[in-house]
């Protein structure tokens, strides 16, 4: 993921996580906050402890951000994205991933009129 697509500091996470809106399906928490400063989108990932060792941990963070990262021109612009990975998603493969992910985001508003329809 591009260096401009990242959200990295502890301060920008905190920001989204307290001023931003949840959405959420079994796999999946997306907090979404509308920013002005950033030009498209910036996105974060988060895995918790209870999830699995560091990694299972960082598998999935890596397999989101690719499939965050081709949705890239679907994704509307200007909002910082917290994507916090529930347990559930482990069982997944990448078609499935790629499928909740597309509809956690369609929960959260966060995809082009144009793009709404599945992959």
């Amino acid at each position: 993921m591009q260096k401009r697509l990242r959200l990295r500091k502890k301060e920008d996470f905190a920001k989204v996580f307290k001023h931003g809106k949840a959405a959420a399906n079994h796999q999946f928490v997306v907090y979404v906050r509308h920013s002005q400063a950033a030009e498209a989108f910036r996105f974060g990932v988060s895995v918790s402890k209870k999830v699995g060792n560091a990694v299972v941990r960082n598998r999935m963070r890596r397999r989101v951000k690719e499939i965050v990262r081709r949705m890239e021109p679907l994704v509307k612009p200007r909002v910082d994205i917290v994507c916090i990975v529930r347990k559930p998603a482990l069982e997944l493969d990448h078609a499935a991933l790629k499928k909740s992910i597309h509809h956690v985001f369609k929960r959260a508003e966060l995809l082009r009129a144009a793009s709404r329809k599945q992959p």
